[in-house]
């Protein structure tokens, strides 16, 4: 979808908001979109960003109810607005008065995903170190009178797909770079949590300058290390993509070995690459490339480092 709309002449900007709006009409992988990744009380929340990498201008919006086109209206916050992230209810009404439809995003797949999770005594979750134990029973949770602090629980105890995101670069023909993320964020999240998707730096990055980069993953532990960014620095230093986004993922894993996620890089030239974290059930990271070497949009792997 985004890359008909370059074709028909639409901007780098147009074509990441109609790409990442397709997979949220889509509910992409059920991780995009209305009707996926319930919280800790069953609603469905989106986080989206959209970044120029002329202008250096983003929109972002997180904690989004009730309006499933959230990419939509980050770049309707670049467009009206002086600011960058719009959150919750608040974003919400923006996105009314901008003439987005107000809807639930609850479907019967999302209300069964969250019959079920309590079903299994709320696992898996978020907690950690709270009164009742959150990894046997559900909350409400409060802080212990005598805290006594437990290891966090391993990977292997959450499903590598619990949560994810389309991610996008776009790289015009005179080398203009625009960026964006879509999620429905992490799945049982605790109301409130917002991850790295909506933030500039961590869930994308674009500088036309320099190139385009995306993250996907653990939204929790990622965020912390601005990996678009970094990754898109490294490329302004001439560095290669892949090589880019391989530097990316292995400073992660010096402080969090066991983190799911991969990032995927562009520079100006056209030149591209990809690179993940590997664990368990995850070696493996595909995405897809649109360009005019390629008579169609292609499936790419990598493998994990």
């Amino acid at each position: 979808t985004a890359w008909r709309v370059l074709q028909l002449g639409g901007s780098e900007l147009d074509a990441v908001e109609r790409g990442c709006g397709q997979c949220e009409i889509d509910q992409c992988d059920g991780s995009v979109g209305y009707g996926g990744s319930p919280d800790e009380s069953g609603e469905t929340t989106l986080d989206a960003m959209i970044m120029d990498g002329n202008t250096m201008e983003v929109g972002a919006v997180a904690d989004l109810r009730h309006v499933k086109n959230a990419i939509g209206v980050a770049r309707k916050v670049i467009e009206y607005t002086k600011h960058t992230l719009l959150v919750g209810e608040s974003a919400s009404l923006f996105a009314v008065r901008m003439g987005f439809p107000y809807e639930d995003l609850t479907t019967q797949k999302s209300l069964s995903m969250y019959s079920k999770w309590l079903n299994q005594s709320c696992q898996p979750n978020y907690w950690k170190n709270v009164v009742p134990d959150s990894s046997k029973s559900c909350g409400p949770y409060k802080r212990p009178e005598k805290v006594t602090y437990k290891e966090e629980q391993n990977i292997s105890q959450r499903s590598v797909h619990n949560h994810d995101t389309i991610g996008m670069v776009v790289i015009g023909g005179s080398g203009t770079v625009a960026s964006g993320t879509s999620t429905n964020g992490a799945g049982h999240k605790i109301p409130g949590r917002v991850g790295d998707s909506p933030i500039a730096g961590a869930g994308s990055y674009a500088d036309s300058t320099a190139g385009g980069a995306a993250a996907t993953g653990d939204g929790d532990i990622m965020m912390r290390f601005l990996p678009s960014y970094q990754a898109v620095e490294y490329m302004r230093m001439g560095t290669d993509p892949t090589v880019a986004c391989q530097k990316v993922i292995s400073r992660i894993q010096k402080y969090a070995p066991k983190f799911f996620g991969a990032v995927i890089c562009a520079n100006t030239t056209g030149s591209y690459g990809a690179a993940c974290n590997k664990i368990p059930g995850f070696t493996q990271f595909h995405f897809m490339v649109s360009s005019p070497l390629l008579s169609q949009p292609t499936e790419q792997v990598v493998d994990c480092i």
